[in-house]
Formats: C-alpha cells, sequence, structure tokens
C-alpha cells in the first residue's frame, strides 16, 4: 500500500507547516489547508496565535477554510502555544496554532493540537494532508457555514494551571528577583505575570509585543540574549530567563550571568523530579547526563527522534510523566503533554525554592557534558552527508533514528536535516567544551 508521503509532497514538518506569507504561504494555500483541517476535525476547533506581523491574514485565511465546511471556530487570542494546548486539553476540543515558534520573522506557520493537548500524531496530519491534495473538502450550504466565537478565559486557565502543580508557598515565600526576556513574542503578558503572582519582584526586556522581533532573534540562544546577560551580570537577580517566539521554550541565566544550556535544565528537572521505576524520554539529541542521573536512581532514558510531538507521544505511549528537549522544551506530563515554557519557569522556582540554593549550584552538581550546535546549508543530499561522515569517523558506532549519529564512548556527532527550515542541523557531543568544539570542526572541514 502507497505511503501518503510516496503520493505527495509532505506539508507538515517536525512541528506543523512553517512557510514565508504571500510565498509558499499564501492566502490560497492557507484557506485550502483549512479547509482540509475543517474537513478532518468536523467539529468546533480552537484557534490562536503569536504575534508575527502576518498573523491576521494568515489566521482569517485559515479560519475562512474551516468555517466553509461547517466547523465553528473559538479564537482565545494571542498565546503561548502552551497556553493554546491547555485549553485544548481542558475543553477537549482540537485546535490550530498560527506560530513560526523560533523561526525569523519572515516566516509563519500552522501546527494542528489534538483535543488532549497533543501535537498532532504524524498518521493524523497524513489524513489532512490526503484532504488536502484530494480536495474532497466537506463544503457546507449557505445556512450551514460555520461561525467564529471568541473567548478570553485562556489566558488565566493557562496561569491557574500552571501554579497548581507548583508550591506556591515556598516560591512566594523566597521572593525571587528575577530578569526576563521574552522576545517580543507571545508570552510578553504570561510569563511576567506569572512570576508576579508568585511573588517575584520582575525586571523585563523586550516584553512588547513586536511581530519584527526588532529586539533580538527570536531563538533564544546565547548571541541572542546579551542584553539580558548583561543584566543579570550587573547583580541582585536570582536568575535570567529568556522565551522563544511562541514561549514553548525556556532557558535561564544563573546569577553570575552564566547561560545555561537547555540540556542541563532538562537534567536539572528529571534528576529532582524522577522517582524509582519511572521512564524519561528524550530525543537522540540530547546529552549523554539523563542515562547518568536515571540509571543510579532505578529509572530508564527512552530515546525518540528529534521532535516535541515525538517525544510526548512516546510518553503517553510508555506512561512516562518526565521528558523533553535539549533545546530548553520541557515536558511535564503531571500538567501536559507538551513543552511548556512557563511550566518550565514554575518547576525551576520550585526546585530552588525547595532547596533554598542558587542556580549555579544546583547546575553544577550535574553531569558534564557539552553540545556544540551548528546549521549548515543543506546544499548537498543528506545521503552524501551521511557517507561522508561514515567515510570520515570509521569504526564509530552509527545509528539512523533520526539522520545519522556516530558514537565513540561519550563521544558523539549527530547530523540531522531540519524539519523547519532548508539546513542540516550539527550535534557534537563531549565530556569537554573544548572537545564538542573540536569535533565541531572537523565535522564542518569533512562536509566542506
Amino acid at each position: 500500500m502507497m505511503t501518503s508521503n510516496q503520493k505527495h509532497k509532505r506539508l507538515f514538518g517536525t512541528n506543523g507547516i512553517r512557510g514565508i506569507p504571500n510565498d509558499d504561504l499564501n492566502v490560497d494555500f492557507c484557506m485550502t489547508v483549512g479547509k482540509a483541517i475543517g474537513t478532518f476535525f468536523n467539529g468546533k476547533i480552537v484557534l490562536g496565535s503569536d504575534n508575527r506581523l502576518s498573523k491576521d491574514m494568515t489566521l482569517d485565511a485559515v479560519n475562512s477554510g474551516i468555517l466553509s465546511t461547517g466547523s465553528e471556530t473559538v479564537y482565545i487570542g494571542v498565546l503561548p502555544t502552551p497556553a493554546i494546548q491547555y485549553y485544548c486539553k481542558k475543553h477537549n476540543m482540537p485546535g490550530v496554532m498560527i506560530t513560526a515558534s523560533h523561526n525569523p520573522p519572515q516566516f509563519n506557520g500552522i501546527k494542528c493540537i489534538d483535543s488532549d493537548g497533543t501535537e498532532l500524531e504524524r498518521s493524523r496530519e497524513e489524513k489532512i494532508e490526503d484532504i488536502y491534495y484530494s480536495r474532497n473538502f466537506k463544503i457546507s450550504s449557505w445556512e450551514k457555514i460555520g461561525r467564529s466565537f471568541s473567548d478570553n478565559s485562556a489566558f488565566e486557565l493557562y496561569l491557574n494551571g500552571v501554579m497548581d502543580k507548583i508550591n506556591r508557598e515556598k516560591i512566594r515565600n523566597r521572593k525571587f528577583r528575577v530578569a526576563v526576556d521574552t522576545g517580543n513574542g507571545a508570552a510578553y503578558l504570561t510569563t511576567p505575570e506569572l512570576l508576579s503572582r508568585l511573588g517575584a519582584t520582575v525586571v523585563s526586556l523586550n516584553a512588547n509585543p513586536d511581530g519584527l522581533f526588532t529586539s533580538r532573534e527570536s531563538e533564544p540562544k546565547p548571541a541572542n540574549l546579551k542584553y539580558l546577560i548583561d543584566l543579570v551580570k550587573s547583580g541582585g537577580f536570582d536568575f535570567g530567563i529568556a522565551h522563544d517566539g511562541d514561549a514553548d521554550r525556556a532557558v535561564f541565566i544563573d546569577e553570575k550571568g552564566d547561560f545555561i544550556d537547555g540540556d542541563r535544565t532538562l537534567a536539572l528537572f528529571v534528576k529532582y523530579y524522577i522517582k524509582k521505576g519511572e521512564k524519561v524520554v528524550t530525543p537522540v539529541s540530547s546529552s549523554d547526563s539523563l542515562e547518568e542521573i536515571c540509571e543510579p536512581r532505578g529509572a530508564r532514558v527512552i530515546r525518540t527522534r528529534v521532535g516535541a510531538p515525538v517525544v510526548s507521544r512516546t510518553m503517553i505511549e510508555e506512561k512516562a510523566r518526565l521528558g523533553g528537549e535539549e533545546n530548553g522544551g520541557i515536558i511535564f506530563g503531571d500538567h501536559q503533554y507538551c513543552r511548556d515554557g512557563a511550566m518550565t519557569l514554575g518547576i525551576i522556582m520550585d526546585i530552588m525554592a525547595g532547596e533554598k540554593r542558587t542556580l549555579s549550584s544546583l547546575i553544577e552538581e550535574l553531569p558534564e557534558f557539552y553540545i556544540t550546535r551548528k546549521t549548515i546549508p543543506a546544499s548537498s543530499g543528506f545521503e552524501e552527508i551521511a557517507k561522508a561522515l561514515k567515510d570520515g569517523f570509521k569504526g564509530w558506532e552509527i545509528s539512523t533514528m533520526d539522520g545519522i549519529k556516530l558514537r565513540k564512548g561519550h563521544d558523539w556527532i549527530l547530523a540531522r536535516p531540519s524539519g523547519t527550515e532548508p539546513i542540516i542541523r550539527l550535534f557534537t557531543h563531549s565530556t569537554s567544551l573544548k572537545r564538542s568544539e573540536e569535533m565541531s570542526e572537523q565535522v564542518q572541514k569533512i562536509l566542506k
């Protein structure tokens, strides 16, 4: 039997459909995707968006397509992606989020959410793709065309949901002083408000919704967080936090002004939340620190392909409470099965308040592994890249679960095509930063 991918070009990448509005993500395309989504879900659908400049055009086109099928929509506003997902979960309704997450401002995207709040699994995305390509839409007669409603309750629902999972009293007693950089993105209201409700003194950067991301690039990596790092270094802060555009991820700056890799945040979360006999789910791109933490505690690590939807689905299948990615995306199943930047913030504050310690001292106790990340333009076929790496690192263990991963002890190299951009993502991992960077340079020379 021919698969969906064999019949036609795949629309959904690792995390939704991404493109440039009025180019590949034009009005006709978005409306047609909306028709396919409305036909597939065939009922009331939640709509939300981040604050990119193209959100109105993209959202309205998708909404019109959905309404034409007779499905109704509920627009809940500009909010972080996990806030939309939490609303979907609590109301048992599927949803659509208009976002391109960490991509540059010229991009936008269409992400489908299942009625349990998880990102739609691949088999269901394929059914939407089949409807899109077959044009087998459910088109309503004029009197049965869907209507669009609004609901402004999602903000409170989301914040209360996060606060219900942490020790609010201990956190408030700690009286944190926090520097927060929401990067002009969708968390411009939610994260400062959450911190305030948890008794923190808040100093905010870029907490205004600017769809051009004029203050910094949306990806929360050290090169883009200079002002936040400088602010924390000026003194008096317990930590700094930054989000990507749709705030499903969070990264941290410790009280000394040092950037904390998202992989180490994930390891800290697992160290303090794991219980004997439990499982942790993480992709092949995360460091070996999780095995080092879990095995002595009688817990097990399950590795998956890269992508939050894959991690989430595996967590549900394996009945795992804890999971996440090395990019600052933590998934706490007791809250919801998706990456959640605000929940990640709550978890870190909960650990710090409970242990009565600084963030740097907590991080220093974690196993030391270092990941160097690079992006390479996808000018060659991936088969050529995989062959070059095999030839360049003969004798290393090889895994092709996602892209190609070569391992020798705790040294490993992972190269995989991005699911959201025309690039190859390169990861090199070792017990020392110097060794990790040397491996990265070596790989880049081979690939050139």
